[in-house]
């Protein structure tokens, strides 16, 4: 508890009845950075706080009324030692709510840190659905009233190796007991075990830091030094043969199949392809408008002629705000809706294992790369701002490019083949 400090011009009432009354108030220092001061009135007086603000300004404010012409009952009248008190207070509330930190005097917990993201993700960033569920299914449950700056690396590896060795949830009912899958086993259940809780990690350090670089944590020690697990994201892409995806838009039911024919033809997101309109199509420039894309920002989409032949059909003698792929009804996919056809349009076309939608966008990358499209063209269509992610998932498929560099670039000895066979035969 902080010392309470004397005072013989304004510490009792018979010092402030010797007092001139003026506006500016009579100050005592109370802390390197506070002062308590007391404003003498004709009638009586009142207390108040200062503190330094910075650029040489100070801010006052009124704290209570002085015990000049009645004895102090701690609420609306108070002497100098709780005057004292309220200015502490007073003056740390301030500086809590300066840096963006709650105004009661608890610990900045992960709770509140993931609380202070979320709400950041939601007005900045468009993905928030998989980040919220993390935090609330990961990072809450297990941390959540942790206070920030007690962390350690050592709690958060054993939370980032527990999270990685649990079983995967399982969609689930709201309401419902919470499902969950088959704990992993075998190395490639054990790689996507991880790979997501690398996720889940990534998060909770985006909020961390986040924190930390507004100055409501004091250290970053505990979670700069948690790396990742290493080699979890090396995921074999999957992709379907132009005979598997011939079969499945073949199988699909007629509204499902022009979604499917339309991520083939683009590499799109399904939420991407369930939001665009006529007007997002141009058939001058064979481009398709993706206004609002993960990241947030737009794009253009250039389409071969198949894929422009497709949307010009669609687009042809409607409405410029229509629904470029709507379903049958005429209204608007939504999230989960593709879950359902995706599978028995898989069952019906024989393929094995079933295709998920966002293997249609692993399939126009690959094919189209397998075909030769240079690897920035394929990044600039599919929203990336670099090659990078495209030479991780799909840089192997590249041949041409790896041949023809290797070609140009190996060694030449001019050893002919029948003169290595006649110096092998001696």
């Amino acid at each position: 508890m902080a010392r309470t400090v004397q005072d013989a011009k304004i510490g009792s009432r018979a010092a402030r009845e010797k007092l001139k009354a003026r506006g500016k108030p009579y100050f005592r220092p109370l802390d390197r950075e506070l002062h308590i001061g007391y404003r003498k009135g004709k009638t009586g007086g009142a207390w108040v706080a200062r503190w330094y603000v910075g650029g040489g300004a100070y801010k006052v404010e009124t704290i209570g009324t002085a015990d000049d012409r009645q004895d102090a009952d701690g609420v609306s009248i108070i002497d100098f030692a709780q005057a004292q008190t309220n200015a502490r207070e007073l003056h740390a509330q301030r500086k809590r709510e300066a840096a963006g930190l709650p105004t009661d005097s608890g610990p900045y917990t992960v709770r509140r840190c993931a609380e202070d993201y979320l709400e950041w993700f939601g007005e900045h960033k468009k993905s928030i659905v998989d980040t919220k569920h993390r935090a609330h299914a990961h990072i809450l449950p297990a941390l959540g009233d942790r206070p920030c700056a007690e962390l350690t690396t050592a709690e958060l590896e054993k939370w980032r190796n527990e999270l990685a060795k649990a079983a995967p949830r399982r969609r689930t009912k709201a309401g419902a007991e919470q499902r969950y899958g088959e704990k992993a086993e075998g190395e490639e259940a054990i790689r996507r075990r991880r790979a997501s809780a690398n996720r889940t990690l990534t998060i909770l350090k985006a909020a961390l830091n986040k924190a930390w670089r507004a100055g409501k944590i004091e250290s970053d020690a505990a979670w700069r030094r948690l790396e990742p697990f290493e080699a979890a994201d090396a995921a074999r892409v999957r992709y379907l043969t132009v005979a598997e995806g011939k079969r499945l838009i073949n199988a699909c039911a007629p509204d499902f199949r022009l979604l499917v024919r339309a991520a083939l033809a683009t590499g799109a997101r399904y939420g991407e392809l369930a939001r665009l309109r006529v007007a997002d199509f141009n058939p001058d420039t064979g481009t398709l408008h993706v206004r609002t894309s993960k990241s947030g920002k737009g794009r253009h989409i250039v389409l071969a002629d198949e894929g422009s032949d497709l949307f010009a059909g669609q687009a042809a003698g409607r409405p410029s705000d229509a629904l470029l792929t709507p379903r049958a009804d005429g209204s608007q996919w939504k999230p989960s809706h593709q879950a359902r056809p995706m599978q028995d349009a898989c069952a019906a076309a024989r393929i094995e294992p079933p295709a998920s939608f966002h293997t249609l966008r692993h399939t126009y990358a690959s094919l189209a790369i397998m075909n030769g499209a240079p690897l920035l063209v394929v990044a600039k269509n599919l929203g990336h701002s670099d090659t990078r992610m495209v030479e991780k998932h799909y840089g192997h498929l590249a041949p041409s490019y790896i041949a023809d560099a290797i070609r140009a670039a190996a060694p030449k000895f001019g050893v002919e083949p029948s003169n290595v066979e006649q110096f092998g035969a001696r």
